[in-house]
């Protein structure tokens, strides 16, 4: 058998294995995986040296804001800084574009407008707000992953939906077999908090902290959690930043609750006090938690309760994060990560707290493949799968300057840092779209994806 592409001599990481071996590739799908150093015929071989070779993450959670705010970020530097970041497949959220994408025609819209764009795959989520429900079974038909909910202010032109709401969404997930993916706060306790500082004169960094603390993000989680379990209805809770709302997700899904739990890389890199030095950069919903919090929810991590791990990558311009330098209050709340996720990952994760590497492979591909519906074509090493794979290289000790970032406002809360762990190579369907620093394939390289499947619960 001769192959287009043979990766050779690497360390494959599936979700199950770690093992010397490499891939080998015919169009853009992957047609043989090899144990060990194989002689195996092929247009092109690349030999690995010994670097990890790993799945192409699928990122569920993030915000490219186009069309409407492409000033803040596009599909086109979006998903370069998601190729830079050994991310294959993009699931791109309904805001921060505008108008949201919550019925078909601003579906249609979106798909329009973002063709001929990306330099990965990618899919769309709709939007689920407090008066659409009779256009989720369009969005549905046209292939969105899930539907985004906030059961908090969301800070921009996305209605949030109450409890009744909430409940009718999950019943109609049931017949689908779709889910809801949830921003799971409680409004009424952040607002009345927020409202309480800022009276009080505070404009200081721990208060917005204080203003949304784990309890009142634990409460919303519990009543989601509780609706799904007696609808039958399927519920991913997005960003969770404390291991109670880990383990309360796990005690549902144990019950027979259709419920997932997604996390992100700032919840286990950061810790508040980089926060409070760092500023508006940092800041997000629900915020950064300090280093005790952060410590446990590594915990939840490392004992496999922590179904996801999503980037929430959510940009802007800096002259909307300078807005907070003085008065954290005014500052947009987002943070731009999608590129760095994965080395922050093993840093933290792989290196300094022994997280096998296939639980990454877990958490960042295999596991939100089958969530969202992108699964088999997407999500793992195995034949007939597409060829989306990560060459890391390990070892290689590296910081992040602005100079290496490609988003479309060069800032980031991780700027400055350094990792351990690099991406080298990112391949799509076989093709090598990122290499060394550069993007390596042209705008449009990247296909829409749509729903395959029924969602599956970890």
């Amino acid at each position: 058998m001769t192959a287009d592409l043979y990766l050779k001599n690497g360390r494959v990481v599936t979700e199950e294995d770690v093992f010397p071996g490499g891939v080998l590739v015919s169009g853009e799908k992957i047609v043989e995986i090899v144990h060990g150093d194989k002689a195996v015929q092929a247009e092109t071989i690349v030999d690995l040296q010994g670097k990890i070779l790993m799945p192409g993450i699928v990122d569920g959670h993030a915000h490219f804001n186009q069309p409407g705010r492409e000033i803040w970020e596009g599909y086109q530097t979006g998903t370069m800084a998601a190729a830079a970041g050994g991310v294959t497949t993009v699931l791109e959220m309904p805001l921060n574009s505008t108008p949201p994408t919550i019925n078909r025609k601003e579906l249609t819209h979106k798909r329009e407008v973002v063709a001929n764009k990306a330099v990965v795959d990618y899919a769309q989520w709709g939007g689920f707000v407090t008066n659409n429900l009779s256009d989720l079974d369009d969005l549905h038909a046209d292939g969105v992953i899930g539907f985004k909910a906030f059961a908090s202010n969301s800070g921009v032109d996305f209605a949030r939906v109450d409890e009744d709401m909430l409940y009718a969404g999950l019943l109609k997930m049931a017949s689908l077999g779709n889910l809801i993916g949830l921003h799971a706060e409680d409004d009424f306790v952040t607002q009345y908090l927020g409202e309480q500082m800022q009276k009080a004169g505070r404009t200081d960094r721990a208060s917005w902290c204080e203003s949304r603390p784990g309890k009142s993000e634990l409460e919303a989680i519990k009543r989601a959690c509780f609706i799904s379990k007696v609808t039958g209805g399927n519920l991913h809770i997005v960003h969770v930043s404390i291991a109670e709302g880990i383990k309360a997700i796990d005690r549902f899904k144990q019950e027979g609750a259709r419920v997932t739990s997604e996390t992100c890389p700032h919840y286990l890199f950061f810790e508040q006090s980089d926060f409070e030095r760092i500023g508006p950069a940092a800041k997000c919903a629900p915020p950064i938690r300090t280093r005790e919090e952060r410590e446990e929810l590594w915990d939840c991590v490392l004992a496999g309760l922590v179904d996801i791990i999503g980037s929430d990558h959510s940009p802007c311009t800096w002259s909307e994060k300078e807005k907070g330098l003085d008065n954290i209050w005014k500052a947009w709340g987002g943070i731009s990560g999608i590129q760095t996720m994965l080395p922050a990952l093993i840093s933290e994760g792989v290196h300094k707290r022994n997280l096998p590497w296939q639980a990454l492979a877990k958490m960042l591909a295999a596991n939100p493949a089958r969530r969202f519906g992108v699964y088999p074509q997407k999500g793992g090493i195995w034949p007939g799968a597409d060829a989306d794979l990560v060459v890391v290289d390990p070892e290689r000790q590296w910081t992040l300057t602005t100079d290496q970032l490609f988003y479309k406002n060069k800032h980031s809360a991780y700027t400055g840092y350094s990792f351990k762990g690099a991406v080298e190579s990112t391949y799509v369907r076989g093709c090598q779209v990122y290499h060394d620093g550069k993007i390596v394939v042209s705008p449009g390289y990247g296909k829409l994806l749509r729903r395959l499947s029924n969602c599956q619960v970890s």
